[in-house]
């Protein structure tokens, strides 16, 4: 079936919304079609016509339903579990039912299984526009409050993304977040496994509490047990005052251990026996201290290979692997690279007082070829240097450092050909509107569902 054309070429004055008529009167139909201009009116005569209709691309957010279907023209059996069938399957659908004055019953009946309005025959056209532009603006208010919430899941805790792996990997948070259980992040340098931390923390019942992060691989092993678990005074030199580690400051909360694979031997037998007894002891110290903390580590390393070589504990690994999430690269997150870098455009420009309005075509292409070793944090950094450098409106493949991206022949596989627009449309329409899926889909003239399609394909 084909599509809409996309919302921003549509004139205000000539609206593209589509309407299903669900009607068996071939004469209403015509009628029908031509007194609802400018909208435009789809024709189903039954309900299995309506279902398949619904089940096609083109979206209808209002269907009027003539309740007297065959086979029960006289009465409202079929026209009643048109509706339920509708609803079942399209929950924010309005329905417009259509009855005469003698089967009002049947409307006030339909209208308490779901429907949005009803209006008795013979039409009154006039009244019949009034109720679907009301139906478009409730669709469009609980579209908007749909978008409000995808916007607070799509960003929460700094997770910005558009992809279904990284929806898979929201979903996972959300899942694990409020268990007490250790999580082990699993990913290349530069996914983000900070970010996924912080958002496991935030969704857990020690949201309140502190969330403390150290990076493993950045601290010299003589000072590293101290960081973790604090030190009295005297214990080595240079220690003039009692500390508290990494540990103690975390009680309550989280305490996110990165790059844990880099976690010296000795340091790991200790980093056991507290989470197999949930004390501790300071370094130079003799008490012996409880805390109540949640463990999340991450590691760009295959632990695994570390343990075949001796260089990681096995029973460590077992205690902090409860769960295991791992993190895709960029380039396997299709329609993330261009929500993203949207998303660091625009906190650029207000850090560094720019007005960039956006990417040149060249950068969307050098951006969608490059295949991103350093992952997010490298986006980040080239998109940071294109808004200091550039000197034009629009950020240029030039701008990011990355080479422009010259035209491969195209194969004359129409399907292939096809898929190719599709996806490049997609993240062209995501990067204009700042990564928000719902206006995203509205500017294509697709629906939600098919966005989602597109940016899923490998």
């Amino acid at each position: 079936m084909k599509r809409s054309a996309p919302q921003a070429l549509q004139s205000e004055s000539e609206p593209d919304e589509h309407i299903l008529l669900v009607e068996d009167d071939v004469g209403l139909q015509k009628q029908m079609r031509w007194a609802l201009a400018p909208y435009k009116v789809d024709i189903a005569g039954n309900r299995l016509e309506a279902l398949a209709k619904l089940s096609g691309e083109q979206a209808y957010h209002i269907v009027v339903l003539d309740l007297g279907l065959p086979p029960d023209e006289n009465g409202a059996s079929e026209g009643l579990r048109a509706l339920d069938d509708i609803l079942s399957s399209h929950t924010d659908t309005k329905i417009i039912v259509a009855s005469g004055n003698v089967e009002r019953a049947n409307a006030v009946r339909a209208v308490a299984r779901g429907a949005f309005d009803f209006i008795t025959k013979p039409i009154d056209v006039e009244v019949l526009k009034l109720v679907i532009q009301r139906g478009f603006r409730m669709y469009e208010l609980e579209e908007e409050n749909r978008a409000l919430r995808e916007e607070s899941d799509r960003t929460s805790s700094g997770m910005i993304f558009a992809s279904s792996r990284m929806a898979q990997v929201r979903q996972m948070i959300d899942r694990v977040g409020p268990l007490d259980v250790s999580v082990l992040l699993v990913g290349e340098t530069g996914t983000g496994k900070d970010v996924v931390a912080k958002a496991l923390h935030d969704v857990s019942p020690r949201k309140g509490e502190p969330f403390i992060a150290i990076n493993c691989a950045s601290i010299p092993e003589n000072l590293l047990e101290s960081e973790l678990f604090g030190h009295e005074r005297g214990a080595f030199t240079g220690a003039i005052k009692r500390t508290h580690g990494k540990f103690e400051l975390a009680n309550n909360g989280t305490l996110f251990l990165d790059e844990i694979g880099d976690m010296p031997l000795a340091l790991q037998a200790k980093l056991l026996r507290f989470l197999q007894e949930r004390k501790l002891e300071r370094v130079g110290g003799r008490d012996s201290i409880s805390v109540n903390v949640r463990l999340i580590c991450a590691t760009n390393q295959k632990l695994e290979k570390l343990i075949a070589e001796q260089r990681f504990r096995e029973d460590l690994f077992y205690r902090i692997n409860d769960v295991r999430l791992e993190l895709p690269p960029l380039r396997e997150r299709e329609g993330d690279c261009a929500v993203l870098a949207q998303h660091f455009l625009n906190t650029f420009n207000r850090l560094y007082y720019k007005q960039l309005s956006g990417f040149a075509e060249s950068a969307l292409q050098a951006m969608s070829a490059h295949r991103w070793p350093g992952n997010v944090r490298e986006l980040e950094n080239r998109v940071k240097r294109a808004v200091i450098m550039s000197a034009g409106k629009r950020i240029t493949a030039e701008d990011l450092d990355l080479a422009d991206v010259k035209p491969v022949a195209q194969s004359l596989d129409i399907k292939t050909e096809t898929e190719k627009l599709e996806k490049k449309l997609a993240r062209e329409a995501l990067a204009i509107t700042q990564g928000n899926v719902s206006k995203a889909a509205k500017l294509l003239g697709v629906s939600r569902p098919h966005l989602y399609n597109l940016l899923g394909q490998s």
